[in-house]
């Protein structure tokens, strides 16, 4: 069998549908976010980066550096190991510390990536959970999704934030049988923010245990950046909460905050945990500095705040359509594949700005999308500039022309 030749017949026709992945070679500059150099064809340009994910630019903070080099003149580049052989340090022990103390959580966990601890722990509490049912939000992430189908536990999916459907859904399971409601905070695609008070009456209702994705939520809102739960005042009815430490508190990591007993329960028994190597502690020490300092500053959030509201209203006055959002995330839909990563490539060769296409399997097909996120580092000059770009490339005669 010609395994190449299968392989290449199913990427001609990824990219035929114009969802092909081509990576950007971007070289980022710390102290002047959001740019960066970008790499193509043996040349290199200066660009405008629009689609990252270091929402506040921690990344750059001289609070984050100085800790982390701090720590890797202090122990070396690696961990040395995972975390049961001897792969736990200081800086590890401190970060979970401050990671429990921000959700008011007795215990958190750190993992290697949000996408490691999703997978982990929803697949470790889903197969060790006798009978479990695990109900899911048809919009959760791939990484949810995954952690349960790895679990092997029966599972309900509700539509998108509609409550009256999960109740439905949680009524018609035995009430003796041990249950969990995974669903998000902030949906990363769309930008909208879940009904979570009224999710967690449900699930109270119904015995089950409630897991909550805060990964672009967390260092963004809430007091002390503690996320939606903590700003909307019911993280001390939710069981679990799952973060991320490479969005706004701009490393990389994931983790759980829970009860001690759950986080041992998941400590114990999640192979993506067990045997993963750990965190270089440089990493730990650095993430810990910026959950650290997002917990006093609030002048990234509000800046951060500010200019979203500028982009949207930037975009209003252009008459360029975008999805309702109240959150910090501005999707632009295109609607088609090609022409999405058609106006991408034009942003990128006329006006030095980068964004990605997303296309499907993160939206369903026919929603391709332009996903923005302005961030408290991008000036009002800025948004004028990305705002009248966008409304060159997506006139109707522009993305007519594209095949």
């Amino acid at each position: 069998m010609q395994y190449d030749d299968l392989f290449s017949a199913r990427l001609d026709a990824l990219k035929a549908e114009g969802r092909y992945r081509y990576f950007a070679n971007i070289e980022r500059q710390s102290g002047s976010f959001p740019r960066a150099r970008l790499h193509m064809q043996g040349t290199v340009r200066d660009i405008t980066v629009w689609c990252g994910n270091d929402y506040l630019g921690m990344g750059q903070h001289p609070v984050v550096l100085g800790a982390m080099h701090e720590a890797l003149d202090q122990c070396g580049a690696g961990s040395g190991g995972t975390r049961n052989i001897s792969g736990t340090t200081i800086y590890h022990v401190q970060l979970e510390e401050e990671l429990a103390a921000l959700h008011q959580k007795q215990a958190a966990l750190v993992f290697s990536s949000g996408y490691v601890a999703n997978e982990a722990a929803l697949g470790t509490l889903g197969k060790m959970l006798p009978d479990c049912v695990i109900f899911s939000d048809e919009m959760n992430h791939a990484s949810m999704i995954h952690g349960i189908s790895q679990s092997r536990a029966e599972k309900h999916v509700f539509r998108h934030n509609d409550v009256a459907h999960l109740e439905s859904l949680l009524a018609s399971v035995a009430p003796d049988r041990p249950k969990i409601v995974a669903f998000e905070s902030v949906y990363s695609m769309d930008g909208d923010i879940a009904p979570l008070t009224s999710i967690v009456d449900v699930a109270e209702r119904h015995g089950a245990l409630t897991y909550l994705d805060e990964v672009h939520a967390v260092g963004m809102y809430g007091p002390g950046g503690a996320g939606i739960a903590a700003r909307d005042g019911v993280a001390n009815r939710i069981d679990v909460i799952e973060g991320t430490l490479g969005k706004a508190y701009g490393v990389v990591g994931g983790y759980i905050a829970a009860s001690a007993k759950l986080v041992d329960f998941v400590r114990s028994f999640a192979p993506g945990f067990i045997f993963s190597t750990s965190l270089p502690p440089a990493v730990a020490a650095g993430a810990a500095a910026s959950v650290r300092y997002l917990k006093t500053s609030e002048l990234e959030r509000q800046a951060q705040q500010h200019h979203a509201a500028l982009l949207k209203a930037a975009l209003d006055q252009r008459g360029i359509a975008r999805m309702p959002t109240s959150s910090h995330i501005v999707p632009v839909v295109i609607g088609d594949a090609v022409r999405c990563k058609a106006a991408c490539d034009a942003l990128l060769d006329r006006y030095g700005i980068y964004v990605q296409p997303i296309n499907f399997p993160p939206v369903p097909r026919g929603t391709e999308r332009i996903r923005l996120t302005p961030s408290p580092l991008h000036a009002p000059a800025d948004i004028e500039t990305l705002a009248d770009a966008l409304a060159a490339v997506l006139t109707p005669a522009a993305l007519s022309n594209v095949a």
